[in-house]
């Protein structure tokens, strides 16, 4: 069982940056890749960006592209997701999850464990 918690959510404008953390607890982080959904109010989640158990394959939407990074350090058993240029489209509710395989899906399906999320509201 693995515990996942996201962290970092907030309420920024257009342009800005935000760090969301998703600390691991309770399994071997390291079997894991994670994945970075997310929620907007009144639309289905979607797939943002996931990294591959040794963080050395990454995958990103097309809406992320340029603009989110995607890392995790398994040593503190924590994934990141780094987003810049923020825009009104990106608010929503963040999601990390979890797969106990070497390379990540972008089906929520697919996935083991998640987050209960964190907000991110984007003001334009």
């Amino acid at each position: 069982q693995v515990l996942l918690v996201e962290s970092g959510g907030g309420l920024v404008q257009a342009g800005d940056a935000l760090r969301l953390s998703c600390a691991a607890s309770g399994g071997t982080f390291s079997s894991y890749a994670v994945a970075w959904f997310r929620q907007a109010p009144g639309r289905e989640r979607e797939f943002v960006a996931a990294i591959s158990r040794s963080g050395g394959s990454t995958y990103y939407a097309d809406f992320t592209k340029g603009r989110f990074v995607i890392s995790r350090d398994n040593a503190k058993n924590t994934v990141w997701l780094q987003m810049s240029s923020l825009k009104s489209e990106d608010t929503g509710n963040y999601s990390c999850a979890a797969v106990g395989s070497a390379f990540p899906t972008r089906t929520e399906g697919n996935y083991d464990f998640w987050g209960q999320g964190t907000q991110v509201t984007v003001s334009s």
